[in-house]
């Protein structure tokens, strides 16, 4: 009884931090290009309280080795890269990937980070920057002259100046794309960081080799199901009070062992 209390704890603890993805995933159901994330859990230790197999003169014994389980356990959350729907802003600056890949951008301290939220803006150097003001890798500056921007499909830059009918190229957009992109570390503000388990990155343009196509004034949207995350959510509940029952149980059952003695 006291093994089903620990069982039942572990239970419940693994339940809460589903429930915790979960409210997560819902927090984010409309922010830019965000993947939902799923928890992934294994079965603890277990005892082998008797095993199976044949004794020493070859008679059978237990067909099946008796084990007893320490409960469950939260390991890792696995984010699901499915892409999600585009919103159309008509933002100049508002870019979209139609396909697989990732926008470099160069964080505060000079590292590399990547990103599906093309919500772009213009700081105050002309610089291409993410609305948390990472430069876009490689940099682009939009000349102060500029009247408007366009971005092809495989992610070249060009602008037309005041006065100029002919736009003037400004730079292209180079992506990233990785063998494992569930292995990337989510560094917040929509950005990962590359980890051992994504790989190197492999760089590239839009429409070329695999990687996607970049669509200008647009937005991708968060992956997230809501009702799927509700039925997630609701399960995740009926979890845990079953968990919790079960400790309930096992006081109750460890109460009358106590009282058969008096």
């Amino acid at each position: 009884m006291l093994r089903s209390l620990r069982t039942a704890s572990l239970g419940m603890s693994a339940q809460q931090t589903g429930v915790d993805n979960i409210a997560n995933n819902l927090a984010n159901a409309n922010t830019t290009s965000f993947k939902r994330s799923t928890m992934v859990f294994h079965d603890l230790l277990y005892q082998t309280i008797q095993t199976s197999g044949t004794d020493g003169d070859g008679r059978n014994t237990a067909p099946a080795s008796l084990q007893m389980g320490h409960g469950a356990a939260a390991i890792s959350t696995v984010r699901n890269h499915q892409q999600g729907g585009f919103v159309e802003t008509g933002n100049s600056l508002d870019l979209a990937i139609n396909g697989d890949g990732f926008f470099q951008v160069r964080t505060a301290d000079g590292e590399l980070a990547y990103t599906r939220d093309g919500t772009f803006t213009i700081n105050s150097d002309g610089m291409v920057v993410t609305q948390n003001g990472a430069e876009l890798d490689p940099d682009i500056a939009i000349p102060p002259e500029t009247v408007e921007i366009y971005v092809n499909e495989q992610g070249m830059v060009s602008a037309r100046m005041q006065g100029e009918v002919a736009p003037v190229d400004l730079g292209q957009i180079e992506m990233a794309r990785f063998f494992n992109p569930g292995g990337l570390r989510s560094m917040g503000g929509n950005l990962y960081e590359q980890t051992v388990a994504s790989g190197e990155p492999e760089i590239g343009v839009g429409g070329e080799q695999g990687f996607g196509r970049i669509r200008q004034g647009f937005l991708e949207s968060s992956n997230v199901d809501v009702v799927q995350e509700m039925v997630n959510l609701i399960s995740a509940q009926r979890a845990y009070e079953i968990n919790s029952k079960m400790v309930s149980t096992s006081e109750e059952m460890l109460q009358v062992t106590n009282n058969l003695k008096r």
